[in-house]
């Protein structure tokens, strides 16, 4: 009786480590999820998306920083790359999936083209120094998406 409990036990073990496999890997094929949902809810908090910005900004500077590091071994410095790369493409997701597609509107060009041809430029700045940032150090492109996103903050905070 004792071996059959045993068995019995096992069995009950493997199959739940099968299905808790299976769950996981399921998970990771699963679309990520962001903050914004695209349905017109009205609850937006562009000081916390600007604050969001700028500390990625903060962590890709001193990615680099660390980059230029000769004491950085090797493995930190991949780390520092995955790290940059990350903050840079959460930049560029934000300009599209916030800004872009929720927040400015097309028709603020009927009522203030210029205005919104610079919100758009600005933008565009953003987007490729973000990508800049992911495919060099140079801490120029930095400071480069520093600037456009204040300057972007700047115009789309005045009213």
């Amino acid at each position: 009786m004792g071996r059959l409990v045993r068995a019995y036990i096992i069995s009950i073990m493997k199959t739940s480590l099968i299905l808790l496999a299976g769950l996981c890997s399921f998970g990771a094929v699963l679309p990520s999820v962001s903050a914004h949902c695209q349905v017109p809810c009205g609850i937006y908090a562009d000081d916390n998306v600007f604050t969001t910005l700028e500390t990625d900004v903060a962590t890709i500077k001193k990615a680099m920083t660390m980059l230029a590091d000769e004491k950085t071994s090797m493995n930190q410095g991949v780390r520092w790359v995955n790290n940059k790369e990350s903050h840079a493409q959460s930049i560029q997701d934000v300009v599209a999936k916030y800004f872009l597609a929720q927040r400015v509107k097309t028709d603020e060009a009927e009522k203030n083209k210029e205005a919104y041809t610079q919100k758009l430029t600005l933008l565009h700045q953003i987007t490729v120094y973000a990508m800049k940032c992911k495919q060099t150090t140079d801490a120029a492109n930095a400071d480069k998406l520093s600037k456009a996103i204040a300057d972007f903050k700047a115009l789309y905070n005045k009213k």
